[in-house]
């Protein structure tokens, strides 16, 4: 655990030294193939670094953070588009927050509270409980969102928008799950796919393309983020299921573009075939490879058991003494 530590401090100090020199980068050279090829090496450096890191928790959040998020989130700022180039006058602290971590400022900040906005507490509650995965990235994610909202001072989006009340696929994967990574993947991938086939195929149909890019590329980089967490060959079985996804909702979309509104299934029974099915094949296609393969349920514990140990000796190395000394 130790030694997995100090790899950690090592990896981070390595990041923001990199995002210090994006900053200045911004400041100094104009958006488009300049800024691009001078940023190409962070974002392959974003790529390895994360491969000096071998524990769940800290490995996974790392490659999460940098190989995805603060890749792509660099990808646009090198054409001045994205969330870092939204604000000309961005401090460097805040360009930091929002390279790396999983956050977006709202534009308009709602001062009603998170529980006025739900209408169903008992079954979000409930609901949430009932997904590990869900329960342990909404954790993770509203910890990182609430220490940056303190420091920075600014109303960030949540999250998750309760995934477990969508009315369909649609729904679920462009409006209510993982909406940092939904967001990047719209402005990186759909919309630019959206523009050229618009221009080939017509405006009408040109949203399944931008669909099927989307969900292709989140397939390449949840098997990337996999191999980062388990170093084992991939199974594809991931990628199946974001392509399955992906060709769902373009099925949805057809059938909604086909019937213009003149009929719809209810809410409640659309909602339900929905979330069914996301929970169906996630336990078919998603969870095999990230509990058989990547051991990922097996190796938390066995972190979690090294921490306490891990606790102890730096309690009786670093503490102990200075509490000794003011006896």
């Amino acid at each position: 655990m130790e030694g997995e530590i100090s790899k950690f401090l090592k990896v981070w100090l390595l990041v923001f030294a990199s995002l210090i020199y994006c900053y200045a980068l911004g400041k100094n050279v104009p958006e488009g193939k300049s800024r691009f090829i001078l940023l190409l090496p962070i974002i392959c450096l974003f790529l390895y670094l994360p491969l000096n890191l071998s524990t769940i928790h800290l490995g996974g959040m790392t490659a999460f953070f940098i190989a995805w998020l603060a890749n792509f989130k660099l990808l646009l700022f090198a054409f001045g588009k994205g969330p870092l180039s939204s604000n000309p006058s961005i401090s460097l602290p805040s360009f930091l927050a929002l390279s790396c971590l999983p956050i977006k400022i709202q534009d308009n900040p709602s001062p009603k509270s998170q529980l006025e906005q739900n209408p169903y507490p008992k079954i979000s509650k409930q609901a949430k409980k009932s997904s590990l995965n869900y329960a342990i990235k909404e954790i993770v994610l509203a910890m990182v969102t609430a220490v940056v909202r303190t420091i920075l001072r600014v109303e960030l989006e949540p999250p998750f928008n309760d995934p477990y009340l969508s009315t369909s696929l649609q729904d679920f994967w462009g409006k209510r799950w993982n909406l940092m990574v939904s967001s990047i993947l719209r402005s990186t991938i759909y919309e630019p796919t959206l523009t050229i086939s618009a221009r080939i195929i017509g405006r009408k149909w040109a949203p399944i393309p931008g669909v099927l890019a989307s969900f292709l590329v989140s397939a390449v980089m949840h098997e990337l983020m996999f191999y980062y967490l388990g170093r084992v060959r991939p199974t594809w079985e991931v990628t199946w299921f974001f392509i399955l996804h992906g060709f769902c909702v373009v099925v949805e979309i057809a059938i909604k573009k086909a019937l213009k509104g003149r009929w719809r299934l209810p809410e409640l029974i659309s909602g339900v075939l929905a979330v069914g099915f996301v929970v169906v094949t996630g336990f078919w296609l998603f969870f095999p490879q990230f509990l058989q393969q990547c051991r990922a349920d097996v190796r938390a514990f066995e972190e979690y058991a090294a921490l306490g140990p891990f606790l102890k000796n730096s309690y009786r190395v670093i503490f102990r003494p200075v509490v000794t000394s003011f006896r």
